[in-house]
């Protein structure tokens, strides 16, 4: 049988097949005491043979993503997924603090195989290319989760501090922010799009989860950032 191991802020938690480990307020892994995060929010069971990570919550979602960042999934209330590989990283968020914690197991049904390192500079997601300045919002609204180091919370940045980040008005962030959510809602991805219900807060949060998981912004990529109010980029499309 694979064994399992979950890794949060240094911490790692050896899982009992026998009993479900529970990820929330309260719980196996409890997190802090954070109002908008649901007592037991996430679930990790073994049954049928495999390991099994699941959404107990009512309301807030997760991002899951094998260690390459090559498998991306969204984990809304209700789902379930396998856990198969050697690796898997769980991002969440819940009001202003995004989580994240790993999964370990040994003996994973799957291995990814290394992908092709050539890269001609170009950021694309789905094909979908993002601009100079698109690349520099998401990595200011990245930057405190691609600081942090290992697993644990971080704050996402208000659009009024991102914005002062990067040198740019509110008006010029607000107006590529929606276009980024724009260009990631048309090829499929789950919550870039506003509407009643859905605070804009949510909307950044999400953005932050896929292009951290996805590998779309990397800590590497931070240098950028010091640069970016004496820089001028190409407004156009973006």
């Amino acid at each position: 049988m694979m064994e399992i191991t979950v890794e949060y802020a240094g911490e790692y938690f050896s899982l009992d097949p026998e009993q479900p480990f529970h990820v929330g307020r309260q719980g196996d892994l409890e997190l802090d005491d954070n109002l908008f995060l649901h007592r037991n929010f996430l679930e990790i069971s073994h049954s049928d043979g495999l390991w099994w990570l699941t959404n107990v919550g009512a309301r807030l979602t997760a991002t899951v993503t094998d260690s390459s960042g090559g498998v991306n999934a969204w984990l809304a209330p209700g789902a379930r997924l396998p856990i198969v590989f050697e690796q898997t990283t769980v991002v969440f968020t819940a009001g202003p603090t995004t989580y994240e914690f790993t999964i370990h197991a040994k003996g994973p049904a799957f291995r990814i195989a290394p992908r092709d390192s050539a890269d001609d500079g170009q950021s694309t997601i789905g094909h979908v290319p993002l601009t100079e300045s698109q690349k520099l919002l998401i990595l200011a609204l990245a930057e405190p989760v691609l600081r942090r180091e290992g697993t644990g919370t971080s704050e996402i940045p208000s659009s009024a501090s991102a914005a002062e980040r990067l040198g740019w008005t509110s008006t010029r962030f607000n107006r590529k922010l929606d276009n980024v959510c724009d260009k990631f809602d048309r090829i499929g991805v789950q919550g870039m799009r506003g509407g009643q219900g859905k605070l804009a807060t949510n909307r950044r949060a999400r953005l932050v989860e896929h292009a951290v998981s996805s590998r779309l912004v990397t800590k590497d990529d931070l240098g950028l950032l010091d640069a970016a109010a004496a820089g001028t980029d190409d407004d156009t499309g973006a």
